[in-house]
This record gives structure tokens, sequence and C-alpha cells, in this order.
């Protein structure tokens, strides 16, 4: 199986799951944190849908640095992440089926001004600065939405919530 393929077929489904869970969010409670050191649920909740589109700047450019090139994401509600999900699948599919085998194993680095955070292939740095951390995000999320009491969408079957 190509690069690509793999990366479409991953995307297919876990784009359905992060919408479900993203759809989850309340938008009045967007302020709330688990913890003084946490971050707030909308903050977590744009990081994860901002984190898709990072497959199209891994695939166009040789480098992320984020002191000149990252904005963070502006967003006020959670029907505007939903939007916004459905718009980076596009850009996100464009960028993959352009990028050959060859430019995928071209490095790519995160940057912070002159300090490079990682360096590594574009196939890797796709697994796991885009992949793997939205993965971990989301996890993080259905801990948030169940200390709201608000039920979780199964990810990989049916959740708790599900299977009542």
């Amino acid at each position: 199986m190509s690069i690509n393929k793999s990366f479409l077929l991953e995307l297919q489904h876990e784009l359905g799951s992060t919408r479900k869970i993203i759809a989850c969010v309340p938008t009045d409670k967007w302020g709330w944190k688990p913890h003084e050191k946490s971050m707030s649920l909308g903050d977590l909740s744009k990081h994860i849908v901002e984190l898709i589109v990072w497959t199209e700047f891994i695939t166009k450019q040789g480098e992320l640095n984020f002191h000149t090139d990252y904005k963070p994401l502006e967003a006020t509600s959670t029907d505007q992440l939903l939007q916004l999900i459905d718009a980076y699948e596009k850009r996100v599919v464009t960028a993959i089926e352009s990028t050959t085998e060859e430019q995928w194993m071209e490095n790519w680095a995160l940057k912070a001004g002159d300090h490079t955070i990682m360096e590594m292939p574009k196939v890797g740095a796709n697994r796991f600065i885009v992949n793997n951390h939205i993965y971990h995000h989301r996890g993080q999320l259905s801990v948030y939405l169940r200390l709201l009491d608000i039920p979780i969408p199964g990810m990989y079957g049916p959740s708790a919530d599900d299977a009542k």
C-alpha cells in the first residue's frame, strides 16, 4: 500500500471520529478547564481542529516555525470548528494526493525561531506531529467531556454512552 493510500484511509476513518467528538463540545463551556494548568475546553478543541490542516503545511513546506509561520486558530464556536473540519478535509486530501513517495521522504522541521524542535522525514512528521497528536488530544477531550457529564461518542466501537 502506498503512503498516500495509507494516509487517506486513516483520514477517512479518523476525521469522522474527530467530527463526532468536536460536535459534542458545548460552545458555552469553551472557557472551562479541569485544572488551572490545563488548556480550556475551547482552546483544546481549536487545537485539535487546527492540527488537521498541518498535513498541508508538512507536504508543501520544508518547515514550520512557530515564531514566523504559526497563527493560532481563531474560532468562537463549535459550529465554526465543524465547518473548518469540512474545509480542512478537502485541503488535506488534495495535499496527500499531490505528494509523491519521494516527497514524503524529504525532511521537515518544526522550529521555534532558531531552535529546531524536531526534524524528520515528512511521512514521520505527518504521523507524529499531526495524526498521533490529534489522537492524543482527542483522548484528553473525552476526559474533559466526561468531567462535564457530556456523553462521549465511540471512536473505535461503541462507548459506554453508546452502549446504553
